[in-house]
């Protein structure tokens, strides 16, 4: 992902996606660099328009969003089921030094 973000950052900067600089900036972040991925990379966002790509991702995110709304339901049923639990082991308690 670090070699993606690294092109992104480049891109935005307004300098060319080229080895070198993918490299640098990965050495700058502290990267490992693996010279391969940063050459297939490079190769594989020849003649590509970023601007289109992020655009094209940007509008495609929000459509994923509803699909995760459903999932917070049953951690708040969760919650209010621990409640309870907790009611009937303080009475418990309560009974014991009562």
């Amino acid at each position: 992902m670090e070699y993606i973000y690294a092109a992104m950052l480049l891109h935005k900067a307004g300098q060319k996606v080229e080895d070198a600089a993918v490299k640098k900036v990965l050495e700058a972040a502290g990267v490992k660099v693996d010279d391969n991925r940063v050459k297939a990379l490079v190769a594989a966002l020849d003649g590509v328009d970023i601007e289109e790509a992020i655009s094209k991702a940007a509008v495609a995110a929000p459509a994923a969003a509803p699909a995760a709304a459903p999932a917070a339901a049953p951690a708040a049923e969760e919650k209010k089921e621990e409640k309870k639990d907790d009611g009937a082991a303080a009475a418990g308690l309560g009974a014991l030094f009562g």
